[in-house]
């Protein structure tokens, strides 16, 4: 053997890892925990130290676990299970009076006056971290490496510009929308707002409601959501400092997003892409659920989930569902809270839990009926399974929007359906072989990467810790006022060179005319 080249090697290879790294994580709640525990329980299998920041009244985060050491705070998030059910409930009966305009901005309205709630309990409990001196003070001599946080909250990046340690997203919604808004070039022409349910191929009038909607959007976030943040951010980090820039100062973004799935659109050098990090291979199933999956025969099974919100819905849409389900041939896994539906039929296993990642790599399931959350919808792609999509709440419809872009998957508009729509649906992602064959395709297409997804982000999170930041990735635009980063004063400075360069060009035409016809006057008398 070469020993030489052995330790060359040896060396660079220890050079490129970083042991026993300890990291600060602010985690947001509810199915976003979900994402955030994947990459928990990958750092601490490679050695690093993880602590997460959870309030008294977490609804996932739990305080004991074997990955990692809770700092509980003595305050609530108000954003618990109790909460997010009534609200939850509350838009689907809005939705359910019917589709129109006042429906819409009922919808809006609700939405956005609970927006402000979560905002103003989120500004409360940042105040009361900084009031309490010992929280403060265990945090900074903790000597964490890295703070890892989800920006739907502004807690954990708040915090970290506080502590001067380097920040990593976990991203792709923040507090005031999709990421990309916040950090990257968005040209509204062809980069649709969350919520317009359009392409990036706009028609004009739908050009002209992005632009609205881009602007409504702007003019909410520096008039409702950034004024709730910004004596905090002036008392305690600058008065220099504004909401906005605090976003775009983060060194490193981990984007769950992938351009299978997402429409092209600009981006930066410090947005890495994750998407379907969570998406595994399937593991065997229980024996019970195993067993039914088998007895499926050559028909096969559909599974049914509306994800970790939303457990139970209206009776009557439970009856027309289970209804159609009992007139196919397949098999059902339908995971459903509440009440047995009346006419549920002998082919149809209701569940309370499902294993939705193993269930979805099994090769008798041929359908998964969904709401169109950003998990499911990465693992069905990943699996290759088709997709009926029913979208009830945020942004499940622009989500399933773009799977039936792709012709992988099929929406039905859950509010109005009924059971025969229903039945009418599966029929026709089941029979049209097309649906599982672009889906297929776009497996391919998201498995096919020199990297997996959770790897990359786990070594961006380890080149951050251990160069201290990544600050040259980072562009400096956010420091720029808006009329130099839109060039607006070097444009006005260029209209005004034109316009003294015209100016005096008429100024010598018009002297020079009246010196010629003052000269004909002279010679004429």
């Amino acid at each position: 053997m070469n020993w030489p080249w052995f330790w060359s090697i040896l060396c660079l290879t220890c050079s490129a890892t970083v042991h026993g790294g300890k990291v600060l994580v602010f985690p947001m709640d509810g199915s976003h925990w979900v994402n955030m525990k994947v990459i928990i329980e990958e750092l601490h299998s490679r050695g690093h130290q993880v602590s997460v920041v959870r309030t008294s009244d977490s609804w996932y985060i739990k305080e004991t676990s074997p990955f990692y050491t809770s700092v509980t705070l003595d305050t609530e998030s108000g954003f618990d299970e109790e909460f997010m059910t009534k609200f939850v409930t509350q838009l689907l009966e809005i939705q359910r009076e019917g589709k129109s305009v006042w429906t819409r901005l009922e919808l809006e309205k609700e939405q956005w006056q609970k927006g402000m709630e979560m905002h103003d309990k989120m500004s409360k409990m940042i105040e009361g971290i900084f009031e309490n001196k010992d929280v403060v003070q265990a945090l900074q001599d903790a000597k964490y490496d890295l703070v890892l946080a989800d920006p739907t909250a502004p807690t954990g990046l708040i915090l970290a510009h506080y502590l001067r340690l380097p920040l990593v997203f976990n991203v792709r919604w923040t507090t005031h929308g999709e990421g990309h808004f916040a950090i990257a070039p968005s040209p509204v022409s062809y980069i649709p707002m969350t919520g317009t349910e359009f392409s990036d191929k706009m028609s004009f009038l739908e050009r002209l409601t992005n632009v609205i909607v881009f602007g409504i959007n702007e003019y909410c976030i520096q008039q409702y959501i950034a004024p709730r943040y910004d004596g905090i951010i002036k008392q305690y980090l600058g008065p220099d400092v504004d909401y906005k820039s605090l976003f775009q100062a983060a060194d490193l973004w981990l984007m769950r997003v992938d351009f299978v799935f997402e429409f092209p659109r600009p981006t930066m050098p410090n947005v890495i892409y994750m998407g379907g990090f969570q998406c595994k291979p399937a593991k065997p199933l229980p024996g019970h659920l195993e067993d039914f999956v088998q007895s499926s025969g050559e028909h096969g099974v559909i599974i049914m989930s509306l994800g970790t919100l939303i457990g139970e819905i209206p009776h009557d849409l439970a009856d027309e569902i289970a209804a159609a389900f009992a007139k196919l041939p397949q098999k059902v896994i339908w995971r459903l809270k509440g009440d047995r539906p009346a006419t549920l039929g002998n082919n149809t296993l209701l569940v309370d839990w499902m294993p939705q990642n193993d269930l979805l790599g099994h090769p008798k399931i041929k359908l998964f009926v969904a709401h169109g959350g950003t998990n499911g919808i990465q693992e069905a792609m990943y699996h290759g399974v088709p997709i009926l999509g029913l979208p009830l709440i945020f942004d499940q419809r622009d989500n399933l929007l773009r799977i039936e872009i792709r012709g992988a998957g099929k929406i039905v508009d859950f509010f109005t359906m009924n059971g025969d729509i229903f039945f009418e649906g599966l029929q026709e992602v089941l029979k049209e072989p097309s649906y599982r064959m672009n889906m297929q395709r776009l497996s391919r297409l998201h498995r096919d990467k020199p990297m997996q997804p959770l790897d990359t982000a786990i070594f961006w999170i380890e080149f951050v810790m251990r160069h201290k930041g990544a600050a040259h990735l980072r562009t400096e635009s956010y420091r720029m006022p808006w009329y130099s980063y839109h060039s607006v004063d070097v444009v006005l400075f260029l209209v005004a060179v034109v316009l003294l360069i015209l100016g005096t060009f008429a100024a010598l035409i018009r002297c020079l005319c009246f010196k010629l016809c003052l000269r004909a006057k002279i010679k004429s008398d």
